[in-house]
């Protein structure tokens, strides 16, 4: 007998607000700075190349992406990058991380709506800094149960989290915008993986869509959460 329902974990950027359009922005600055030395695309393939490479080292976020746009810099421009360059990038960098929070369509009411019958959890991952400081801007931190900030969303740290703050991945749902960390993980785990697109998808975060998997659900918006949430649990 499958059990009921009864933990649901959000994922917060690009779920709760809006994060993904900022690195985009970033980008074309990037290409615009560097225009001199190689055309868009092949500039945004190198830094993509970096940004996977260094995810061992740095981990995901701002911080990360903003040493990446400065390596992918000093390789394309062969050691000349000017120091300005330099300087705009890192500016770029801070301008990202101080950022206002703007929370997305039906982020709060979706939250409330389960709060009274199921424990509610964060799951995030990225810069620790960063996340706190985007979820003490974003007014929802008191909605939460718990707040889980990792360093990769693994069918592990998912089975590990929900056993420590539920009734283990059996009864848990885990809702966000990423195939990869947010849906197919989850479900690895033995969770329910519910995808909202959100439009703006970081190429490391795309995975084939788990449609044949009885526990994979999509939504339109998170103005449809509450309606799933009622009849699975």
């Amino acid at each position: 007998m499958e059990k009921a329902l009864s933990t649901i974990g959000f994922d917060a950027d690009d779920t709760l607000w809006h994060n993904e359009r900022f690195f985009k922005l970033t980008q074309t600055h990037f290409t615009e700075l560097l225009a001199d030395h190689a055309d868009r695309d092949h500039l945004l393939d190198r830094l993509l190349a970096a940004e996977k490479r260094n995810i061992r080292h740095y981990g995901y976020g701002i911080k990360g992406f903003t040493l990446s746009m400065i390596e992918t810099a000093i390789e394309v421009t062969g050691d000349r990058v000017p120091a300005s360059v330099i300087r705009q990038l890192v500016e770029a960098g801070q301008d990202m991380l101080a950022h206002p929070i703007e929370l997305l369509p039906h982020a709060r009411e979706a939250i409330e709506a389960v709060t009274d019958t199921h424990k509610v959890i964060l799951i995030t991952k990225g810069d620790l800094i960063d996340q706190e400081r985007k979820l003490a801007q974003s007014g929802l931190g008191e909605l939460f149960d718990e707040v889980e900030i990792v360093s990769e969303k693994s069918a592990q740290n998912y089975r590990d989290i929900f056993a420590r703050h539920g009734d283990g991945p059996e009864s848990a749902m885990m809702v966000g915008n990423s195939m990869r960390s947010d849906v197919v993980a989850p479900i690895q785990a033995g969770c329910w993986g519910v995808y909202v697109p959100h439009g703006l998808v970081w190429e490391i975060e795309k995975a084939e869509t788990p449609a044949g998997n009885p526990r994979y659900r999509e939504l339109r918006d998170l103005g449809e959460l509450a309606d799933l949430v009622q009849r699975l649990s």
